[in-house]
């Protein structure tokens, strides 16, 4: 354990970043979630794939050292249009075919996904998974310029979601529910329509994600859950004169109609 765990205040920064910019960091976070789901039996989730490392619409939130050398946690946002499909879009569309649709309709004004969610052992019980980064995922979307945003929940999830604005996509699985990624677990398909009001969460959680975007590099927090610990924030964005949202868009869009054409075995 690192020298900042072993004192009664952990000293971390929480950043954001284009995970395209940072190939070492992105390695660091993979190795930091499969050691995660690999303690917990899980090793089939599509959110632990490997291919969004080089996904240029794949955006990375990062809870480490103040050295940068080690991570305790992360999260990612998936803007749809990017090299591979979303995550919900993998890990679902065998099971409904309908989650390709859904996401195309949102993603005409711009949609993405939350996922990839993890925190170290180290730092359990600090609150750091939830609902500090699905705060923070929200809150640099709006960087982004998203409109909406998907998240397949595992159950412990589905109330900080909702607590951030989502509602249930009842319109796939059953009643939103899918058995994934084992028979004996259940994840649930959520969706946050308004990424920029918020206008369904929880005031506790609207003014935390508002804070967040208000002051992206200025901001620090000495206590979670009752535990002292300070987090820098880091979550201004490097780069985003190279991010086109549009150009997104229109991939988006050429995707699915592509997949229209050719995937005649799928019903829309």
């Amino acid at each position: 354990m690192e020298d900042d765990l072993k004192k009664n205040r952990p000293d971390l920064r929480l950043r954001a970043f284009r995970a395209i910019d940072e190939p070492e960091t992105c390695e660091l976070f993979i190795e930091g979630h499969t050691a995660v789901l690999t303690s917990i039996g899980v090793t089939k989730v599509t959110s632990s794939k490997n291919g969004w490392a080089k996904n240029p619409a794949v955006f990375v939130i990062i809870v480490e050292s103040k050295d940068g050398k080690t991570l305790y946690g992360g999260a990612r946002v998936h803007v749809a249009g990017g090299s591979e499909p979303l995550p919900i879009e993998q890990a679902t569309g065998t099971m409904d075919p309908g989650i390709f649709k859904l996401v195309w309709d949102f993603s005409k004004q711009g949609t993405g996904e939350i996922c990839g969610l993890w925190n170290s052992q180290e730092l359990a019980g600090y609150g750091i998974g939830t609902p500090l980064l699905i705060r923070t995922l929200i809150a640099i979307s709006s960087q982004i310029g998203l409109q909406s945003l998907f998240a397949l929940c595992a159950p412990y999830t589905v109330k900080p979601v909702v607590n951030c604005g989502m509602v249930l996509v009842d319109s796939i699985g059953n009643n939103g529910t899918f058995y994934y990624p084992k028979l004996d677990l259940i994840a649930t398909a959520m969706i946050l329509k308004d990424v920029s009001d918020l206008s369904l969460a929880a005031e506790e959680d609207r003014l935390a994600i508002m804070q967040m975007r208000a002051n992206p590099d200025s901001l620090r927090i000495h206590e979670l859950k009752k535990k002292e610990i300070t987090i820098d924030f880091e979550l201004g964005i490097p780069h985003l004169n190279r991010w086109d949202l549009s150009h997104t868009i229109e991939a988006a869009d050429s995707a699915f109609l592509e997949s229209e054409i050719h995937e005649e075995s799928i019903s829309f």
